[in-house]
């Protein structure tokens, strides 16, 4: 039986209409809605109040709306804003990680919405407060802390915020022996920076006026920073570029890459002003990830045709790429994500099978172990070292109903230490739930992993709501893993399901190659195939089915809704990349040229324009009986834009058919990641969860 609409009639704002024509490639497209772009929007970014009257008033219409159509909701979200907050220790810490005569941590105040960042001596004693971001907060509308590094000899603490939402990081430099801030500031930074080797100066990237991070430079403390020295800029706009440290402090290591193409240039961490090394040219297609080993430096890479990448050695003195020697082989099928150097070990993080492992290789020996679990679906992560001379790794592991542990693992004698398990203060009993591992078949043949939670009582006859979750792309595999959120939808009758669709490396490389560019329209017949397969395993039914997706998720979203939407009885966008071919014909947006290698370049190529027009929802919106929607977003996003969803929206009213809503909600304090604090990101949780109890039929319960 199909659910009726729950949502009382109300009118929704009206967007105007001035049509602007583009024609590319011999195609001309009309954008009604082109005028929800900001100007000013680099402006914008900066100071949220720059946004012209009218946008503003637009946005401000729509949020009255969706107010409205929610309201009878307002109860069901206090209830369940109270049953997640029940869930987290709220004077929680981590487990404190050893450098040298100290160990440092983080921790959370009761009723604090941002971490404290402290130290102890590594011996035991008292914890000394470093960094409180509730207090750095204080009288912010929005507030995220950035990276934070001690420097080595332990007396300076370098750390970036942003108050904004707008990923334009400030950095500053913290006495940790006074607790004054010193008078270096950096405006406009990548978020994080690193030290030289004598701790009187650090290495940061700074951030051009379209949010790229176009230039590493190199301050001196006490220095004026018009000063800073320029040690690289990195030209082409279609590259990502960070710096980073190695734990032995002898190296600087610059990462410069896309979404295929990677190179790396190094630098003398004791003598800053150097002249950067390059350790291989970039190749379109080749990747490689630098990892520090001593005398000499691991490399992950996909050289030589090895998809699935394999690790070579190159002598630190020079490691360009005629002196690499292969040291793990390419295995077809086995997925190294990562790895992590120590004096006497080599460790790497790998996915076989849909499931991942730590494998410890002993460098004297070449001898290798795994450490391994036996829970059908699972999540395994690195938690590395800030020693680089030391037996012990730290790791951490949950599934989807075991709470996340914290381990210390002795890599010399295999013991595992377990020193943290995540406490549920309202209660959890495991046993109460269940999680499945299942295959749908997808229509070329091809079998999707699909994750599931529900509770033991839940009656699988159809009956069930399901929260489907859904990704593909950028190769960012979804973990199975704990997520204390979720229960509220689970203990209420949800099935909770993720389908690790196309465009992940769930199940290798090539399910990501399979997922993106011209085969991008897998991602989307992956999802929907999975929403088939949950309905004739009886796990639920098509109305039932709330399908949830964000940011490259949220273009899933509305790509699935145009091309399925009776597979659906409710979507919920978050921060939604749904008007990608406008997007991936404007160069001047931040993302917009590193983003070419991953859906194509449509300025181009007529190929990769027709391609993307294809699929992108903003241009396939049709006169079709669309589920009830939910779009959310935030004003100043550098990554999707605001304007992505509001035009997306106003076309989804102005061009479909039957009575259901959209909505569409936008955080006029925030950014891509959403509200700030822990707590203040759970009042969105729970208002995306009654849309998805009141889109059921299950508001009441």
């Amino acid at each position: 039986m199909t659910l009726k609409t729950p949502f009382e009639p109300a009118q929704p704002p009206h967007a105007r209409q001035h049509p602007l024509s583009d024609t590319r490639h011999g195609v001309t497209r009309t954008d009604e809605y082109a005028w929800m772009r900001a100007e000013n929007w680099q402006e914008v970014f900066r100071d949220p109040s720059k946004l012209d009257p009218a946008i503003r008033a637009h946005l401000e219409a729509e949020n009255a709306y969706q107010a409205k159509l929610m309201a009878d909701t307002a109860d069901l979200r206090k209830a369940l804003f109270a049953e997640m907050k029940g869930r987290i220790k709220e004077d929680d810490s981590s487990v404190p990680m050893k450098d040298g005569p100290y160990a440092y941590g983080s921790s959370y105040r009761l009723g604090g919405q941002h971490p404290r960042y402290f130290r102890k001596p590594a011996g035991g004693g008292e914890e000394e407060i470093l960094l409180d971001g509730d207090r750095e907060a204080e009288g912010k509308a929005y507030f995220q802390l950035g990276g934070l590094d001690h420097s080595a000899d332990h007396k300076r603490l370098l750390w970036a915020s942003d108050d904004k939402g707008s990923e334009f990081y400030t950095l500053r430099v913290r006495d940790l022996t006074t607790g004054t801030e010193l008078a270096d500031v950096i405006e406009s930074t990548g978020g994080g920076g690193t030290w030289a080797a004598d701790n009187e100066g650090f290495f940061y990237t700074l951030l051009d006026d379209n949010h790229r991070p176009s230039k590493v430079l190199f301050h001196k403390l006490g220095d004026d920073t018009a000063n800073d020295r320029l040690i690289y800029e990195e030209t082409d706009p279609g590259f990502f570029m960070n710096v980073g440290g190695t734990r032995r402090n002898d190296w600087i290591m610059i990462s410069i890459s896309d979404h295929e193409t990677s190179e790396y240039r190094i630098v003398s961490a004791a003598n800053p002003l150097g002249t950067p090394r390059l350790v291989a040219a970039r190749e379109t297609g080749l990747q490689y990830d630098l990892e520090e080993g001593g005398d000499i430096f691991f490399i992950l890479t996909n050289e030589g045709g090895a998809k699935d990448f394999k690790i070579m050695t190159a002598p630190a003195a020079d490691p360009v790429r005629a002196n690499w020697k292969e040291l793990v082989a390419h295995q077809p099928g086995r997925l190294i994500l990562s790895i992590m150097g120590f004096k006497d070990y080599l460790v790497r993080l790998e996915r076989f099978e849909g499931l991942p492992r730590i494998v410890v290789r002993e460098r004297a020996t070449g001898e290798e172990h795994a450490i391994a679990f036996d829970e059908e679906a699972y999540s395994l992560g690195m938690a590395g070292s800030y020693e680089y001379d030391t037996d012990v790794l730290r790791f951490s592991y949950s599934s989807m109903t075991t709470p996340a542990q914290v381990f210390d693992y002795d890599m010399r004698t295999r013991e595992r230490t377990l020193l943290k398990t995540q406490e549920v203060p309202s209660g959890h009993d495991p046993a109460a739930y269940v999680t499945r591992r299942l295959m749908a078949p997808a229509e070329d043949g091809e079998t999707v992993p699909v994750s599931l939670l529900y509770h033991r009582d839940t009656p699988l006859d159809g009956s069930a709501p399901c929260l489907l979750y859904g990704y593909g792309s950028y190769g960012i595999t979804i973990p199975a893993s704990f997520n204390t959120n979720c229960l509220s939808l689970v203990d209420r009758g949800f099935v909770y399901a993720i389908a690790h669709v196309r465009g992940g490396k769930d199940k290798g490389y090539g399910w990501y190659d399979d997922g993106k560019k011209a085969h991008k329209q897998n991602t989307f017949k992956d999802f929907i195939a999975v929403a088939k397969h949950l309905v004739a395993e009886r796990y639920t039914s098509p109305d039932r089915i709330v399908a949830q997706g964000g940011s490259a998720g949220g273009m899933l979203m509305g790509a699935v809704a145009n091309m399925a939407p009776a597979a659906f009885g409710a979507i919920i966008a978050e921060v939604p990349f749904v008007d990608v071919l406008n997007t991936m014909l404007d160069a001047s947006l931040p993302l917009t040229p590193p983003e070419w290698p991953e859906w194509g370049n449509p300025i181009a190529s007529e190929e990769d324009y027709r391609t993307i027009a294809a699929y992108s929802p903003y241009d396939n919106v049709g006169a079709l009986d669309y589920p009830p929607v939910l779009a959310l977003a935030g004003l100043t996003d550098p990554r999707v834009t605001y304007w992505e969803p509001a035009k997306w929206v106003a076309r989804l009213r102005e061009r479909k058919s039957g009575d259901n809503p959209v909505l569409f909600k936008i955080n006029m304090d925030s950014g891509h990641a959403g509200a700030s604090g822990r707590f203040s990101r759970l009042e969105e949780i729970a208002y995306t969860y009654a849309f998805a109890l009141k889109v059921t039929g299950k508001a009441a319960v």
